[in-house]
């Protein structure tokens, strides 16, 4: 077993006391390449790749080279390096284990659908809509960091909870899903589901649609990836359906969220474009947080450096970080026209 952190914390020095892992990392002090030495070590058989950023790039190719199932609830590694990870788990044959509740969700759904370009019609991805589902859209501009900060349902960081407010966390879900499940564009589709009790849905080519229901917990999808295919009891609060009372949904309102039409488009140009787009959304989420950027201006600055950036096409890791630093020394000093 192994156990790796950024940095020193009382909540790591107690899991490496409690569990006594054979090897441990702290990345701020180690360096990323232990990360690469861990995923290759023979006493790893699964990685778990939850980290932010691209320290994750490397550990998940190597794992995935040597064989090795790979579990990830990280976003930047499908979004910036997709066609290198599945390359590599397609020449290995071993297997990517997504994590996410709504990725997770489709995976169980398509359990005995394959293949899936003959059966499947479309994946749905669900999304909450984030603080500002019930807002006008002309009543954005004013917003504050604060506001966009009140999810109403998960309890997030702030990154993900501002991504939830522009429905960019659900582009960026598009985009993996199309790595993971192999399915253009245009047969995955994002509609807003206020209770966030269904997780995401498939629908199928004889107009049968499973959906994977559930209350929001992540140690379900969590406990599913690592079990797999054993499906063991969880200790999460069973769905009592009579007490939800009822599922509503509503389509999204493209002028309300101007993110998700960027995402698509970075996903269909492909290349490095959505290695600028995942980019160019932090550093527009740190300026928002940071009061030097308006809400309204988020989807602004991330199409701006879409436009400026000419992409790649197979880029290599390399190129990707190349891709991903120019992305962000743009959008550091981008200003509004």
């Amino acid at each position: 077993m192994a156990l790796v952190a950024a940095r020193p914390s009382p909540l790591f020095e107690s899991q490496v006391a409690e569990f006594a892992p054979r090897l441990t990392c702290l990345t701020a002090t180690d360096g990323a390449d232990r990360l690469v030495e861990i995923a290759d070590d023979p006493g790893v058989d699964l990685l778990v790749v939850a980290t932010s950023g691209t320290v994750g790039f490397r550990p998940t190719i190597t794992a995935l080279g040597a064989g090795k199932p790979v579990a990830l609830a990280n976003k930047e590694t499908l979004i910036m390096a997709g066609h290198l990870v599945t390359e590599a788990a397609s020449v290995s044959g071993a297997p990517l284990l997504p994590i996410d509740s709504e990725h997770s969700a489709i995976w169980q759904c398509l359990e005995g659908e394959q293949p899936y370009a003959e059966r499947v019609q479309r994946l749905l991805l669900t999304a909450s809509g984030g603080a500002f589902r019930d807002r006008a859209p002309e009543t954005l501009a004013e917003v504050t960091p604060a506001e966009a900060l009140q999810h109403p349902t998960w309890n997030m960081g702030p990154k993900i909870t501002i991504d939830s407010a522009t429905l960019m966390n659900k582009g960026l879900e598009v985009i993996e899903a199309h790595w993971l499940f192999g399915l253009p564009f245009d047969q995955i589709d994002v509609v807003i589901h206020h209770q966030s009790v269904i997780h995401s849905l498939v629908e199928f080519v004889d107009g049968s649609v499973k959906a994977q229901l559930g209350l929001p917990d992540m140690r379900l999808p969590i406990q599913y990836a690592l079990a797999h295919p054993r499906r063991l009891p969880a200790p999460v609060e069973r769905l009592d359906l009579p007490s939800v009372g009822q599922l509503t949904f509503t389509r999204v309102d493209a002028a309300k969220y101007p993110c998700l039409a960027l995402a698509y488009e970075a996903g269909r140009r492909g290349g490095t474009s959505p290695t600028v787009l995942n980019a160019a959304n932090e550093e527009a989420v740190a300026r928002l947080l940071a009061k030097d950027l308006g809400f309204a201006q988020i989807a602004e600055l991330i199409d701006a450096a879409l436009q400026a950036h000419t992409p790649r096409t197979l880029p290599t890791l390399e190129e990707v970080i190349e891709a991903d630093a120019w992305a962000r020394e743009f959008a550091r000093h981008w200003s509004s026209p």
